[in-house]
């Protein structure tokens, strides 16, 4: 095999639960997206009832078989990788790593410079192409600022085991943030999320947006008026918690997109974390925890303006997770 070309990897089947269109069923199934579904149809990877089908919209009746396969992620010209990345843990499933401020996850038509895929492949790191070429491995993402913990998966098998318990919640992120203000109280906000329509680079909260709930609890409060708080989210919409602490009138340090007010050079970005990841192993079935340390900026912050030791109290793992029970 020649660099660029690609070898099949995975091949599996289901059966239809009921009428409808091959796109659809095959997008719901994995749990991936009809633009990377209407490409495995059109390449020739897709058949029901033992014969290839190439048009998304062919209608697929109950009970009808259909194969599919994925393609090992096209090998290309890699970028210029000058970075590194905490791993905290890895084996040959999954690993979890601790991402850092300013690194994009995965390479879109915007982004210029390397991402963690970019990374990853650099590191010679097999991954689950479920996703794609641009997305390999990545099974949910994070911000471009936001730093924290994220779960790539290595094979397809784990990547779609994992994502079906980011949709049963049994996976799950708990984030830290400073905001400008305290909150008045714990509080869960549950109000839908879409693209803001007068700017594009923001989310805001819209009738037509998708469902979006996040919870947030006060942890610690600063003499200053900042105040540590913890979120945890039951979707994952982007800006999500950014967003619904705006309707509450607050903000995260850093974050000028959706008003805090402050000179980029003393907060040089958003001050939110993911501290604390939980899953469940795609293989063994073990329970999993892992504890993302917190990067230097936020940490120094909290030693100037905090009682450390109320901090550690705050963010055990137990007791951030009694925090939340109940939610």
């Amino acid at each position: 095999m020649t660099l660029g070309e690609q070898r099949a990897v995975s091949s599996k089947q289901l059966t239809v639960q009921q009428k409808d269109r091959l796109d659809k069923v095959l997008a719901t199934q994995l749990d991936i997206s009809r633009n990377q579904v209407e490409k495995l149809i059109k390449e020739g990877l897709v058949s029901v009832n033992g014969k290839t089908v190439t048009k998304a919209s062919f209608k697929v009746e109950a009970g009808d078989e259909v194969a599919y396969t994925f393609k090992e992620a096209q090998k290309k010209e890699a970028p210029m990788i000058d970075f590194d990345v905490e791993i905290l843990y890895e084996d040959e499933h999954l690993m979890v790593i601790n991402k850092p401020a300013g690194l994009v996850v995965h390479p879109a038509p915007s982004v210029k410079e390397p991402t963690l895929v970019d990374w990853l492949v650099h590191q010679g790191i097999s991954l689950s192409t479920v996703s794609g070429e641009e997305r390999h491995g990545i099974v949910h993402r994070i911000d471009k600022e936001t730093t924290g913990a994220l779960v790539i998966a290595k094979t397809n098998q784990a990547h779609e085991k994992l994502s079906l318990q980011l949709q049963d919640k049994s996976m799950g992120r708990y984030y830290l943030a400073l905001i400008d203000y305290p909150l008045k109280e714990n509080i869960v906000v549950d109000k839908p999320i879409g693209r803001n329509p007068k700017n594009r680079l923001k989310m805001d909260v819209v009738p037509t947006g998708k469902s979006a709930k996040t919870a947030f609890v006060k942890l610690a409060a600063a003499s200053c008026g900042t105040e540590l708080i913890a979120a945890k989210l039951f979707t994952g919409r982007t800006h999500q918690i950014r967003v619904h602490l705006s309707t509450l009138g607050r903000h995260i340090l850093g974050d000028d997109l959706y008003g805090f007010k402050s000179k980029r050079d003393k907060i040089l970005r958003v001050n939110l974390h993911a501290y604390l990841l939980y899953l469940t192993h795609p293989v063994s079935g073990e329970k999993m925890e892992f504890i993302a340390p917190l990067f230097e900026d936020m940490q120094l912050f909290l030693s100037k303006n905090f009682e450390q030791g109320d901090i550690n109290e705050k963010i055990n793992p137990i007791a951030l997770g009694a925090r939340f029970a109940g939610v």
